[in-house]
């Protein structure tokens, strides 16, 4: 299946046809739930409120208790029909603890009391750390929700962006959200989210992650897409800044691991035939979903870098089910798997590998999504350099083996 044109794709993809064909979508399993939609840092690389989509202007800032409980009751009724045995619940934003302790309870409770107790709830929050007192650390724990932080390295390299909107910087703030976290409650520690910036110097951006214990980290390319590249990315020219920055931290990482990093094991479990956890690299079928703070249910909000409106789906969790949003062409599209990439991906020889790159990257106003990602040059480069890295260390202890 070959798309052609702007926003004939995903817009006019027959699922009535695809069900004949044999096609079946696949559940969603992760729920991103906005439980607030401002934040009290104002980062100048924000998807949310500095790209395309805009929408966050017209929904209320908090969600209320209503559409909260309707939201359970909605996931509980997919995992129901679909007898999932686990979902992952993420509390997001905005600044996900802004929404106050009284929601977040409300919402984690109501999640678990929905889905039944033969079901587990992966439950976890994604949050700046600013205000990640001893109060919600220990809600947390009473609640068993994990904690991801976002954190871009040192104090120079985090407060390139990450300030608040007086212009001060926010490393000191989150490091001492994540020294409380880690004193007592490192059982709660999920990870890192670090956005790559070119000017910082990666090993050192690696080493001062690490130094945190994070039991991950996921490096994250900035959002950018065809129509508004990422910053130092030159569309169709073959330079690789953002694989010259990765390779540089996967050399130091992979002799040595400090902690783990999604990036290069999705990479490496690929290449050795295995899947992804995430979307940023491989095939498999998109399985999360997003409620916004009106309740509406949406495509993954990274789509917000293309174009306002990009992740609707029209759909809201009031009158429709999880159910109908996996028959939307928009979240089909992106459960398709190789049949959804564009003609060049598919002669790719590390299309499995690479998928395509994350959906997001790919977008160009007159293609729509039927294009390679905006970063193909380093996707190629860097997955090219993990394969032979692996493959030369597999000779060599075959090697070795041999010798004895």
């Amino acid at each position: 299946m070959a798309a052609q044109s702007g926003f004939e794709w995903p817009a006019t993809l027959d699922i009535a046809a695809l069900i004949d064909s044999g096609w079946r979508p696949a559940p969603f399993t992760e729920y991103v739930v906005k439980i607030h939609s401002r934040c009290d840092l104002a980062c100048d690389y924000c998807y949310m409120y500095e790209m395309a989509d805009q929408s966050w202007r017209g929904r209320p800032q908090r969600m209320s208790a209503e559409i909260a409980e309707r939201t359970a009751m909605r996931i509980g009724e997919h995992v129901r029909a679909h007898r999932l045995a686990s979902i992952a619940l993420v509390l997001h934003g905005g600044e996900p603890l802004l929404a106050g302790r009284d929601l977040i309870t409300s919402m984690v409770t109501a999640v678990r009391g929905a889905v039944g107790a033969g079901v587990a709830v992966n439950a976890s929050v994604q949050t700046n750390g600013i205000g990640l007192d001893e109060t919600y650390l220990r809600l947390f724990d009473e609640l068993r929700v994990r904690i991801g932080v976002s954190l871009d390295g040192g104090a120079q390299a985090h407060d390139r962006h990450r300030r608040f909107p007086s212009g001060r910087g926010s490393h000191a703030a989150v490091s001492r959200a994540l020294r409380r976290l880690l004193d007592g409650h490192q059982h709660l520690f999920s990870g890192l989210l670090c956005t790559i910036e070119l000017r910082n110097d990666p090993v050192e951006t690696y080493e001062s992650l690490a130094a945190f214990g994070p039991p991950r980290i996921d490096f994250l390319l900035p959002h950018g897409t065809w129509e508004s590249p990422p910053p130092g990315r030159i569309p169709g020219e073959l330079q690789t800044p953002y694989a010259d920055w990765l390779i540089a931290i996967f050399d130091e990482w992979y002799p040595a691991p400090l902690t783990r990093i999604r990036l290069f094991e999705d990479i490496m479990h690929l290449i050795l035939g295995g899947t992804s956890s995430a979307e940023a690299v491989g095939l498999a079928p998109s399985r999360a979903v997003v409620i916004e703070t009106d309740g509406a249910i949406e495509q993954a909000d990274m789509l917000k870098v293309a174009y306002p409106g990009a992740p609707e789906t029209g759909l809201h969790v009031d009158r429709d089910s999880f159910d109908a949003a996996l028959l939307t062409p928009g979240v089909a599209a992106r459960q398709l798997g190789e049949r959804a990439l564009a003609d060049e991906c598919q002669a790719c020889r590390i299309r499995r590998v690479c998928g395509g790159g994350l959906y997001a990257h790919r977008y160009r106003a007159d293609t729509g999504f039927a294009n390679p990602s905006v970063y193909c040059p380093d996707l190629m480069c860097l997955i090219n350099h993990i394969h032979q890295t692996i493959r030369a260390d597999i000779g060599a202890r075959l090697r070795r083996r041999g010798a004895r």
